[in-house]
């Protein structure tokens, strides 16, 4: 480039209006500066728990779903904390501190579902329904009860928390269109929404049925008290996205298969130890509508050999011997054949089997105990 070139380009920028550069958002009055002040200590409690999943792969992932889903320049507010626990939650607060938990991640079939929930909790941050419904419970009493409103001992103790905000049905509405309208804008497919909110309820269904109890699908308690999975949402987000037309349907499930496969296994291990036979085998056989993997074969050994009730130890076997002749060879799998076998009643070849673990996994945790069973000398 010449020097003349270089002067004239130089005189037209001179011309051109600078971009603005959004400043970040402050709270702008003293109940937003309170509110504020509550969700920077939960925060700051969050950035040292040692439940906050650190992996920066899974972190650049998550983040780029929302990035895509509500846009670079928006998604920029949002601190991303993943949270190892097994239940279903994500929330967002006011100072864009947003938690996404692993039994979330567990449940999600495909990149479009995890874009529609984060998508949905962002909206949230973006309508100010926690401040309006701050300003809603401070009018109807005084601070002191409103600092109760919020879990304290539970984050400090765990460093982790519930959403922070029930949302009233009309937030909650506000929230779902919205995030149809980000699925959209990213791409995904809408009708994603829909189906997140089927399984759950059918999931409660799995729970009731295996313990013999009614269906809590349509209360508004317990881990989804937040969210509560009720048929009219489903119905509500079924029509918003069957009105969105000429977009675009991607889904995402390999990439969302990819980004998870490091950690399914110990999302699933939580999962399995909430004792919810029901829940959990619903979940398994959901993943695996396309096709029984090693995996989900082990997983579900492991399911049956923990909850050891009558024939439980046989079925186990049988899943074990599946994995492995669908390819498997987490070392693992030949742990949980051996312990099967020798619960029911075959301790020769249990023994045989939990040698070949060792063999497998020299280095493993459980080395010194597993030897003893396995009648060698350590």
């Amino acid at each position: 480039m010449t020097a003349r070139m270089r002067r004239l380009l130089l005189a037209v920028s001179l011309l051109l209006p600078v971009p603005a550069v959004a400043a970040p958002y402050e709270p702008q009055d003293s109940d937003e500066r309170g509110l504020w002040m509550q969700m920077n200590e939960v925060e700051r409690k969050l950035q040292t728990s040692e439940f906050v999943i650190r992996d920066p792969e899974l972190n650049a992932y998550v983040r780029g779903v929302l990035c895509r889903s509500v846009g670079e320049d928006e998604c920029g507010a949002a601190r991303i904390y993943i949270m190892r626990t097994p239940y279903f939650n994500a929330s967002m607060a006011p100072n864009g501190m947003m938690q996404v938990w692993s039994g979330l991640l567990l449940r999600m079939e495909n990149e479009a579902q995890l874009a529609s929930v984060l998508g949905h909790e962002f909206a949230h941050y973006k309508e100010q329904h926690s401040l309006r419904l701050f300003r809603d419970i401070r009018g109807k009493t005084n601070a002191a009860a409103w600092l109760g409103f919020i879990p304290f001992g539970f984050v400090a103790q765990l460093g982790i928390g519930m959403s922070m905000f029930s949302f009233n049905r009309e937030m909650e509405r506000d929230a779902d269109a919205k995030s149809i309208d980000y699925l959209v804008k990213g791409g995904y497919d809408p009708a994603a929404a829909t189906r997140i909110w089927s399984r759950l309820r059918d999931e409660m269904d799995a729970t009731a049925a295996e313990r013999k109890t009614k269906s809590r699908k349509d209360k508004n308690g317990g881990i989804f008290a937040t969210h509560p999975p009720s048929a009219e949402r489903v119905d509500t987000l079924k029509a918003l996205a069957a009105a969105q037309t000429g977009t675009a349907r991607d889904l995402g499930t390999e990439r969302y298969r990819a980004a998870l496969a490091p950690f399914w296994a110990d999302f699933f291990d939580d999962q399995a130890k909430l004792n919810d036979f029901g829940a959990s085998e619903f979940l398994l056989k959901q993943l695996a509508e396309s096709g029984w993997t090693a995996e989900l074969l082990f997983a579900r050994g492991e399911l049956h050999r923990r909850r050891a009730q009558a024939g439980d130890f046989g079925t186990a076997t049988g899943f074990y011997r599946d994995a492995i002749a669908a390819g498997g060879e987490m070392p693992a799998i030949w742990r949980g054949l051996g312990l099967s076998l020798m619960r029911s009643g075959d301790a020769d070849a249990g023994r045989a089997e939990l040698r070949e673990y060792l063999r497998r996994a020299p280095d493993a945790s459980d080395r010194a105990m597993i030897t003893t069973l396995a009648g060698e000398s350590k």
